[in-house]
């Protein structure tokens, strides 16, 4: 592997850092549940068998989901539709699992400024819609509020905590925001909620 080439971060089921490197030689490598894979994630139930393939396509690598998975691939929250180009900082997600793409760009061309400046909104389920809305309804009402915090979102939604937690980690995955600090996540979420609803 040459030293300004990318690597790949992401976290088995202990939290453990694991660290995939792909190789000078092959163009082409796939992510799925099966441990044949150069990114294997048998641990992740949400993940398919084969769910999708990295490819070298001259200096750049692109991420590639052509109907393969069940549950979709993410990058940076927005889900990949055929091809996606990666680059160093950008997340992807697939299932449960978020794998931080790192190393320096590799690519000689300035990267196209996008024409919106944010992301389209994934596709989410009604639940996790309810969630979301009720935590950026603070910063709505006042811009200065800070997002509400999970028993709040609970009491109103008449879910428990865990149910609140476990759907904020699933949110989290799907905006690709993991890599975050704890403390900001949040708020990029609730930011993330109020520039849909202003677009939308």
């Amino acid at each position: 592997m040459t030293p300004d080439a990318p690597f790949f971060v992401f976290r088995d089921p202990g939290g453990r850092r694991q660290l995939f490197e792909p190789s000078d030689e092959a163009s082409r490598f796939t992510i799925g549940r099966r441990r044949t894979c150069d990114v294997a994630l048998p641990w992740d139930v949400e993940v398919s068998r084969l769910h999708a393939e990295l490819v070298r396509l001259g200096a750049d690598l692109v991420v590639q989901d052509e109907g393969l998975s069940h549950n979709g691939t993410f990058v940076n929250g927005e889900r990949v539709r055929g091809r996606r180009r990666i680059h160093p900082g950008d997340t992807i997600t697939v299932g449960a699992t978020a794998i931080e793409v790192c190393g320096v760009e590799r690519s000689t061309s300035v990267r196209t400024r996008d024409a919106h400046v944010d992301a389209p909104a994934p596709d989410l389920t009604p639940a996790q819609r309810r969630v979301l809305d009720a935590l950026a309804r603070p910063m709505r009402e006042d811009r200065h509020a800070a997002p509400a915090t999970n028993k709040v979102v609970a009491d109103e939604l008449h879910l428990s905590l865990d149910t609140v937690k476990g759907t904020l980690s699933a949110l989290y995955e799907r905006y690709g925001l993991t890599s975050l600090p704890q403390n900001e996540k949040r708020a990029a979420l609730a930011q993330r909620a109020l520039s849909e609803a202003r677009s939308g």
